[in-house]
C-alpha cells in the first residue's frame, strides 16, 4: 500500500508544485520588467541565482536551510527568555517548542511538514525557470501593440493586464511545456528529501536485504519495480504532451503566430 500511496504522493506534488512555480515564475517575471530598480533586480537575481545553482546541491541545502529559518522564527517568537546561544558548535538548538514538528506530533504531521518543504523547494526552483520563460514570452510579444495600446489611453496596468498578459502565453507555452516534463522528470528527487516517493518504494520492495520484508525473503526484484517507474513516466509524459499539444492549438487559434498562421491555411 505504501508503494500505492507513493504514486499520489508524487501526483498530489505535481497538481501543487505546477500552479505555485507558476506563480513564483510570474511574480519573478513580473519583477524582472519593474521599472522600480530594486524590484528589478531581485526579480533578475532570483532568477539568475536559483538557475545557476545545481538541482541537487539546492535541495539538499535549501531544505535544511528552510527548515532551520522557520525554528528560528518560532524560537524567537516563543522562547525570548532563552539566553543560551541557538549554535552550539555544528547543533543548531532551539527550545522544545519551536521545533517542527514537535518530537510528540502524530506521524501524519511530520510527513506532511517533509511534504510542505518539498512543494515550497520545487516551486522556488522551477519558478526561477519559469521566471525566466514568462520574461522572454512577455518581451516577445509585438511592441507596437502596447504602444496603440497607450495611445488609446489605456492605463499601463491596462496594457499589462488586458494586451500582454494574454498574448504573452502563446510564446511562454513552449517553455512551460519542456519545463513541466522536466518536473515530471525530477519527482525522484523526493527520495532526497526524506519522502516516501515511487523510489524510495521501489528500492524498499526491490532488494532483497531490506530490514522491512525479512519475513518475505526474495530475490533482487529491484529491476523490474524501476522497469514499472520507466512505463509509468514515459506514459505519464505521453499524456502529458498530448495534453499540452491541444492547449496549444487553442491558443494560437486566431494568433498572429505561425502555428496560427499554419490553422489559418488549413482551415483554408
Amino acid at each position: 500500500m505504501g508503494l500505492y500511496w507513493s504514486f499520489g504522493t508524487v501526483l498530489l506534488l505535481l497538481a501543487i508544485t505546477a500552479p505555485t512555480a507558476l506563480a513564483f515564475g510570474f511574480g519573478g517575471a513580473s519583477a524582472a520588467r519593474s521599472r522600480i530598480a530594486p524590484l528589478r533586480l531581485f526579480g533578475k537575481g532570483y532568477i539568475a541565482i536559483v538557475r545557476g545553482v545545481p538541482d541537487i546541491a539546492f535541495f539538499l541545502f535549501f531544505v535544511l536551510a528552510l527548515d532551520i529559518f522557520f525554528e528560528w522564527i518560532r524560537h524567537e517568537i516563543k522562547c525570548p527568555d532563552w539566553t543560551d546561544s541557538i549554535w552550539q558548535g555544528n547543533d543548531f538548538v532551539v527550545c522544545d517548542v519551536a521545533k517542527l514538528p514537535m518530537n510528540n506530533a502524530p506521524q501524519w504531521i511530520h510527513e506532511t511538514y517533509g511534504f510542505f518543504l518539498a512543494v515550497l523547494t520545487f516551486a522556488i526552483v522551477f519558478g526561477a525557470f519559469a521566471a525566466n520563460v514568462l520574461y522572454g514570452a512577455m518581451r516577445a510579444v509585438p511592441h507596437n501593440q502596447l504602444e496603440t495600446a497607450e495611445a488609446y489611453g489605456m492605463s499601463r496596468r491596462q496594457v499589462y493586464w488586458r494586451i500582454l498578459v494574454p498574448q504573452m502565453w502563446v510564446f511562454a507555452l513552449p517553455g512551460l511545456s519542456n519545463l513541466w516534463l522536466v518536473l515530471i522528470k525530477a519527482t525522484p528527487l523526493l527520495f532526497l528529501l526524506g519522502v516516501e516517493d515511487i523510489v524510495y518504494w521501489a528500492r524498499e520492495l526491490g532488494g532483497s536485504k531490506t530490514p522491512r520484508f525479512t519475513d518475505y525473503p526474495h530475490g533482487d526484484w529491484r529491476v523490474w519495480y524501476f522497469l514499472g517507474l520507466l512505463i509509468f513516466y514515459l506514459a505519464f509524459t505521453r499524456v502529458s504532451e498530448i495534453v499540452l499539444d491541444k492547449v496549444m492549438r487553442k491558443l494560437t487559434h486566431g494568433q498572429a503566430t505561425m502555428a496560427g498562421e499554419a490553422q489559418r491555411k488549413a482551415a483554408a
